[in-house]
């Protein structure tokens, strides 16, 4: 976890090992744009927990059947509630296919911009930061908030 004053960074696994590298820069600058991230951080961070879930099924395909049907299903439901994969009953090679996009999809600004409240994934940023998007009836002023499935129609403008 890290001392109180010096928390450890949760995008550590995320972060490139060759920041400089041309196509990986090409790569992460054409993501930050479709999805209206400010900063790499939060697109390491996405990264970082994409790396838990492969990391977590590629640990569960090692198993035995026996040692992996009890964690298997609670493992694919969890993915299923935060909106990673679309069906519970997924193959694990289907979870190992998983890419930045699926975690970048569930954030609640680019949720914001694709039920069409905003004019542009900018917009959408703009109104959550300003506190005009509440989900439950609760302002929600993170745009990297993931939503998961169950609260994704509870999503309403706040004027």
């Amino acid at each position: 976890m890290g001392g109180l004053r010096k928390p450890k960074k949760k995008y550590l696994a995320g972060k490139p090992k060759k920041i400089w590298n041309k196509q990986l820069l090409l790569e992460e600058l054409q993501l930050m744009g479709e999805y209206g991230l400010r900063n790499k951080r939060e697109l390491w961070l996405a990264r970082a927990r994409l790396k838990w879930i492969t990391r977590r099924a590629r640990s569960l395909l090692s198993m035995t059947a026996e040692e992996r049907a009890p964690l298997e299903m609670p493992f694919k439901e969890k993915l299923y509630k935060a909106g990673f994969i679309e069906d519970p009953n997924v193959p694990l090679d289907r979870i190992l296919s998983l890419d930045v996009r699926a975690i970048l999809e569930r954030r609640l600004q680019t949720i914001v911009y694709r039920m069409g409240l905003a004019k542009s994934i900018y917009h959408a940023r703009q109104l959550i930061v300003h506190g005009h998007i509440a989900i439950e009836g609760r302002r929600v002023t993170s745009p990297g908030f993931l939503v998961p499935r169950e609260l994704e129609d509870k999503i309403t403008l706040v004027q």
